[in-house]
């Protein structure tokens, strides 16, 4: 029996994140209008977002021994996600985002990894993995913790689906590169830009497709303001986003994976899927930060 529904393995980051009048290029300059500092990483918003949802959730990760650690630990303690497979550091800071914001949402992050990337195969509770139904993955910066990845899926139970949010960071590396976490990928969730530089094709449809021909069971693309879109090979859909007012973009590709595993994890189908995605992300993209806006199972009252 399962203890967790989903377990999510990535980064761990606070976020210093400044709201500005405009992102600023070289050589000009813009004023910051407020400033806020929260927990994040991409797998880790992602884990939040389920917790929110009603789901038993955990977390794979590395922390340092400073004041961030106590914020991550301390967030995620509040939010209901299991902590027990987290290694913490005896040297070496946290990770942290440093990012600016412009008022149309829009920003720029600079990343100082920390310990995030030192994750070893021999430090992760090898009994921890195994206890969860879906395992999510997301990406590190640095090589040895993306090594570590591609290591723990060669003995990962095959009772156990892995969904996979790739960044921008992975996908950069090529597609030969990231062949042994594809082939152990049971749900990918990229953006479309994600997508195309992955499989070299232009059009997500196809690169959906490409995906699908490749063992993927799911394809669900997150299209940004376009919504989203979803396949399984069988069935595809092309799914409207809500229409909110935006403040911040920060983690909203976190918050449509958070809805859309979730209506996996509920047996809805895959339209469902997606339009949960979509309304996860929506209520994210109004509060600045990539979790204060992220709604509870109760605010899901649309789907009845």
């Amino acid at each position: 029996m399962s203890q967790f529904d989903v377990i999510g393995f990535g980064a761990l980051n606070v976020d210093k994140l400044y709201k500005v009048n405009k992102l600023a290029n070289a050589e000009e300059e813009s004023f910051i209008e407020t400033y806020t500092e929260v927990c994040g990483g991409s797998a880790a918003n992602t884990m939040v977002g389920l917790a929110r949802l009603g789901c038993k959730v955990g977390f794979i990760g590395k922390i340092g021994c400073d004041r961030e650690s106590k914020m991550i630990l301390q967030d995620f303690c509040v939010e209901g996600v299991n902590t027990k497979g987290i290694i913490q550091a005896v040297q070496g800071k946290s990770g942290s985002v440093l990012g600016f914001v412009d008022r149309n949402g829009a920003r720029a992050l600079y990343v100082d990894s920390g310990v995030n990337d030192t994750i070893t195969y021999g430090e992760l509770d090898q009994a921890y993995i195994y206890k969860t139904k879906f395992l999510h993955l997301s990406s590190f910066v640095g090589t040895t913790s993306f090594e570590t990845q591609k290591k723990m899926l060669e003995n990962i139970s095959e009772s156990t689906k892995v969904t996979f949010d790739p960044g921008i960071l992975y996908v950069n590396r090529g597609y030969a590169s990231m062949e042994p976490i594809l082939k152990k990928t049971n749900v990918l969730i990229p953006n479309s830009i994600e997508l195309k530089l992955l499989t070299g094709k232009t059009n997500y449809r196809e690169g959906a497709d490409f995906m699908i021909k490749k063992g993927v069971e799911i394809v669900a693309v997150k299209l940004g303001s376009a919504g989203s879109y979803v396949t399984n090979g069988n069935e595809n859909y092309t799914v409207k986003p809500f229409e909110v007012e935006v403040m911040d973009t920060t983690g909203a590709g976190d918050a449509f994976c958070a809805g859309f595993i979730s209506g996996l994890i509920n047996k809805e189908n895959l339209f469902d899927c997606a339009r949960i995605g979509n309304f996860v992300a929506s209520r994210k993209i109004m509060k600045l930060g990539a979790r204060a806006g992220l709604p509870y199972t109760k605010d899901l009252d649309f789907l009845n």
